[in-house]
């Protein structure tokens, strides 16, 4: 069993193992932390790209978001970054790529450069966000899809750019309900709503699952290594105050359970 300590209100900090040493049973316990906890971090990592794509490997397939900067020597895995930035990024809480009909079920960052100040991701639990909503509301809404759709990016006109997910899903795993949706501006409809009670609804639900009583903000270190199950947790980085270059290699993948 992997020694760790519950982060409060999402999350878990493994101790004491490297990651690079983790067999098939090891990738096991981690997926069911993911599952139980949403977030999983590893502190003191020495991985390279080759081994943390062999990582990420073992949860599944890998995917690519069209529109990234890929890694260079690493097409799976692809840049974030500020370094040569003029201005400010934006980032609001989301699930990564949403929009396909087959979202990544796994996202994880691997820590390059770690700013001397700021730079935090922020991570909110979805399954806190259904549990503490009213009977009534959880009521009218258990039975609801939401049709999720691509902002920001360049793509072909062929690529996927919206798909319809349930907005209670059950996670496979855990079997614990959560509400899946992302940043406003890629909820563009909920089964049954008007685009006003859609959007109002969607406001209601983004600002809940957001208050700050429901999230984790992950201080990056050196040698971090942090992977989230997106079936449960939402996401932002928060680019206030940072001070020096930040840089992540980002890589994502599915899992083979079919998601509910």
């Amino acid at each position: 069993m992997m020694r760790h300590t519950t982060l409060e209100p999402v999350g878990a900090h493994v101790e004491d193992v490297r990651v690079e040493d983790l067999d098939a049973a090891g990738i096991d316990e981690t997926r069911r932390l993911a599952a139980d906890h949403g977030v999983v971090v590893f502190r003191g990592q020495s991985l390279d790209d080759d081994r943390f794509t062999e990582f990420l490997r073992a949860f599944g397939d890998l995917v690519f978001t069209e529109g990234e900067t890929p890694v260079s020597g690493h097409p799976d895995l692809n840049v974030i970054s500020n370094v040569g930035r003029t201005t400010t990024p934006r980032s609001t809480f989301h699930v990564d790529t949403s929009y396909v009909a087959h979202p990544p079920a796994y996202t994880s960052l691997r820590a390059v450069t770690v700013p001397s100040e700021g730079g935090q991701t922020v991570f909110s639990n979805q399954y806190r966000a259904w549990d503490t909503l009213p009977d009534d509301l959880r009521d009218e809404l258990v039975d609801r899809t939401l049709t999720h759709v691509v902002t920001g990016l360049d793509l072909a006109d062929d690529a996927e750019s919206s798909a319809v997910h349930p907005l209670v899903t059950t996670h496979p795993i855990s079997g614990r309900r959560s509400l899946y949706l992302s940043t406003p501006a890629r909820c563009a409809s909920i089964s049954g709503m008007s685009p006003d009670e859609t959007a109002e609804t969607v406001r209601f639900l983004y600002d809940h699952s957001t208050a700050e009583d429901n999230v984790h903000r992950h201080t990056w270190q050196p040698g971090d290594v942090v992977l989230w199950d997106n079936r449960c947790v939402m996401h932002r980085a928060d680019h206030s105050g940072v001070v020096g270059d930040r840089v992540m290699h980002r890589g994502m993948a599915t899992d083979g359970r079919a998601r509910s």
